[in-house]
C-alpha cells in the first residue's frame, strides 16, 4: 500500500492520536469517508436518499474494490467502462487540489502513452509507456494535431505530414477510396444530431413553437445534401441500432403548413425572431456545421420564424448548453455504449444536465423504472412511452444519424475504427518512421477527462487513462482493462472488481485499490475538497450515475 493522501494522512494521525484504529470522517452532509486501520478508504452515502446510483465504494484490500448500488444497474460495466472515469494516483489528484492546469493539463493515468507536451494551439505529444501492463504500444511517439475544416484534414493527409484523420468530409469519401495511398474506414452511426430547445428560455417554453420547428424542417433534405455516405433521418433520439429504439414510432412529419398553423396558435407575435447557437466543429453527427445551420435558418425563416445564428467557442458552448443558458442550439451525442440509457437517460433522465430546461418528470419516472429492470421486453415497452412523449413533447427535434469515417496513409498497420470512436492509436504503426500523427477536428479544453464531454478531450485521454474495464479495439464489448476479472451478486447489487497486479502509472506509482475509490469520490461527492475539476461540472457523472453527493441547489 503506497502512501496516503495527505488529506488522508491527517485525519489518520488524529484517529491514532486518540487511540482510535481505524475512523470515519462526514464529507458534508451525505458522505463518509471510512479509512481501516489497514489505510484502505470506504466512501459511502449516508443512505440512497441522495438519488444516486451508488451507495458505496469500498477498498476490500489492495487489490479488490467493491461497489455497493442503490439500484441494480445492468449497465453497470459498460458505464464503469467510459473514459471519464478513468483512474488516476490519489496522489497526483491530492497535489494539484483536484483541478486547475496542473490537472487537467497534466493528467497521469496507466495507459500505453502518457502526456509528454502540450503546445497550446499547436500539438499534443504523447511518448509510450515502456512500462505498461499490457501490449506495448508501436510507436515511440503519438501527436496529436487539430484543423477544424474537413479539406484542410486531407490535404494534411494526402501530403504524407499526419498518418490519419478523423472525420472526412462528405464529399471527400470518394475522393480516399480512389486514392492508392490512402485507406478509409467507414465509422457506422451511433449518433444523434438535434436542434435543442430550452423550456426555460422564452418563447421555447410554448410547446406550440417547439412543435411548429419539428414540422417546419425538412430532415431528408438536410441528410441529402450535408451528409456523407451512411448517414440516416433520425426519427428518435438514439440510432436505431441501440437497444431502446422503438420500431414503428411515426415521428413528426415534414408540413410547412402545420409549422404556420401552430405558429397562428402559439399566441406569439409574429414573426418570431430567435438565436440559433452552435460550435464551428465537424463531429460524425454534424460535418458541416455552419451550413446545416444557414440551412435550418432558411427553411424556418419560410414559416415564419427568423433566425440569427451566433457561432461560439466550442469549450464555451458545451459549458453554456449543460448550464441551461441556450434556447435554441445545434448539438449531438456519440454512443458511449450501446444502450438507451446512454441516450435517454443522459439527456432527459434524473441526472441530466438542464439543457432542454425543466426535466420533464414524467419521463424521468418512466427511465427510472427502466433502469432498474432486467428484462428486455419490459424496458422497451417503457423506452415507447418515453419516445412518444419526447415526440410530442418536443424538447428537442432529432434530424440525423450521421456516419462518418477515419482515413489513414495507406501504410499504417493496424488502422481500423471504431463505432464509439475510440480508436487505439497504441495498436497501430507506422512503418516509415518511430511516430504516428493523427488530425482531429479541434483542441481539447482539457485532459482531466472527468470534467470534460468534448469528443477531442476524451480521445486523447482513451490514450493516457483507463477504466476499470474498457471497450473491444473496434467494437462495442466490455473487456478487461485495469480490472482483470469482475463479478455481481445475484440481486445486482453488489459489484466487486478484482485489479491487475504490478500496474504502475505513469509517475511511477503503483495502482491500488485507493486509487479507484478516491478517483471515482472525487467526481461523486460534490462537497469532497478534490471536486474542483476544469470548469467544475463534472457531467458525466451524472449522465452515468445519476447524482452528486451533496449537490448543490440548482
Amino acid at each position: 500500500m503506497r502512501t496516503l493522501p495527505r488529506v488522508v494522512l491527517l485525519m489518520l494521525v488524529l484517529a491514532l492520536a486518540l487511540g482510535v484504529p481505524a475512523f470515519a470522517q462526514e464529507v458534508g452532509g451525505q458522505a463518509v469517508m471510512t479509512v481501516s486501520d489497514s489505510g484502505l478508504i470506504t466512501y459511502a452515502a449516508v443512505d440512497c436518499s441522495y438519488g444516486g446510483t451508488i451507495q458505496s465504494i469500498t477498498a476490500i484490500d489492495p487489490q479488490t474494490v467493491q461497489f455497493v448500488l442503490c439500484e441494480p444497474d445492468g449497465a453497470f460495466p459498460q458505464k464503469v467502462a467510459f473514459s471519464s472515469v478513468g483512474i488516476q494516483p490519489a496522489e497526483h489528484l491530492e497535489a494539484t487540489g483536484g483541478g486547475g492546469e496542473a490537472l487537467f493539463r497534466n493528467p497521469v493515468g496507466t495507459g500505453p502513452y502518457a502526456l509528454s507536451n502540450w503546445e497550446l494551439g499547436s500539438e499534443i505529444v504523447l511518448t509510450r509507456n515502456d512500462a505498461y501492463w499490457g501490449e506495448a504500444a508501436h510507436e515511440g511517439t503519438m501527436i496529436f494535431r487539430w484543423a477544424s475544416e474537413a479539406a484542410a484534414r486531407l490535404v494534411e493527409l494526402q501530403a504524407g505530414t499526419v498518418d490519419g484523420i478523423d472525420n472526412p468530409g462528405p464529399g471527400d469519401f470518394d475522393v480516399i477510396r480512389n486514392d492508392p495511398n490512402l485507406q478509409l474506414f467507414e465509422r457506422e452511426g451511433l449518433n444523434i444530431f438535434y436542434v435543442g430547445m430550452n423550456n426555460m428560455i422564452a418563447p421555447w417554453d410554448n410547446l406550440n413553437l417547439r412543435q411548429a420547428v419539428a414540422y417546419a424542417i425538412d430532415k431528408q433534405r438536410i441528410v441529402d445534401n450535408f451528409y456523407p455516405p451512411g448517414s440516416t433521418v433520425a426519427n428518435q433520439f438514439m440510432p436505431s441500432a441501440i437497444f431502446g429504439y422503438t420500431e414503428g414510432l411515426e415521428p413528426l412529419p415534414y408540413d410547412p403548413e402545420m409549422a404556420r398553423q401552430l405558429l397562428a396558435d402559439s399566441g406569439l407575435t409574429l414573426p418570431i425572431e430567435v438565436t440559433l447557437n452552435y460550435r464551428d466543429v465537424v463531429r460524425g453527427y454534424l460535418p458541416q456545421p455552419g451550413i446545416v445551420a444557414q440551412d435550418i435558418q432558411a427553411q424556418l425563416a419560410e414559416v415564419g420564424i427568423n433566425v440569427t445564428i451566433e457561432v461560439m467557442e466550442s469549450g464555451t458552448f458545451l459549458d453554456a448548453s449543460d448550464a441551461g443558458e441556450l434556447g435554441f442550439y445545434l448539438l449531438g451525442w456519440g454512443a458511449d455504449y450501446p444502450d438507451a440509457t446512454n441516450f435517454l437517460d443522459v439527456h432527459f433522465g434524473q441526472g441530466s444536465t438542464i439543457q432542454f430546461g425543466d426535466r420533464d418528470p414524467e419521463i424521468v419516472d418512466l427511465l427510472n423504472q427502466a433502469g432498474r429492470i432486467s428484462d428486455p421486453a419490459e424496458r422497451l415497452a417503457l423506452y415507447e412511452q418515453v419516445n412518444t412523449l419526447l415526440r410530442d413533447r418536443a424538447p428537442m427535434l432529432p434530424i440525423a444519424n450521421g456516419g462518418s469515417g477515419v482515413a489513414y496513409r495507406a501504410a499504417i498497420e493496424g488502422a481500423h475504427v471504431s463505432p464509439l470512436g475510440n480508436e487505439s492509436f497504441a495498436s497501430m504503426s507506422d512503418p516509415d518512421d518511430d511516430a504516428f500523427i493523427f488530425m482531429q477536428n479541434g483542441e481539447p479544453a482539457g485532459l482531466y477527462c472527468a470534467d470534460e464531454t468534448d469528443g477531442e478531450a476524451l480521445r486523447i485521454c482513451e490514450q493516457i487513462t483507463e477504466p476499470l474495464l474498457g471497450y473491444e479495439t473496434g467494437g462495442t464489448d466490455v473487456v478487461p482493462a485495469l480490472a482483470e476479472s469482475w463479478e455481481a451478486s445475484e440481486d445486482g447489487l453488489t459489484w466487486t472488481f478484482t485489479l491487475r497486479p504490478n500496474v504502475v502509472f505513469h509517475d511511477g506509482s503503483a495502482l491500488d485499490a485507493n486509487d479507484v475509490v478516491t478517483s471515482y469520490a472525487v467526481q461523486w461527492d460534490a462537497a469532497n475538497p478534490l471536486h474542483v475539476g476544469r470548469d467544475g461540472s463534472f457531467t458525466y457523472w451524472t449522465y452515468l450515475f445519476k447524482a452528486f453527493l451533496n449537490a448543490p441547489a440548482e
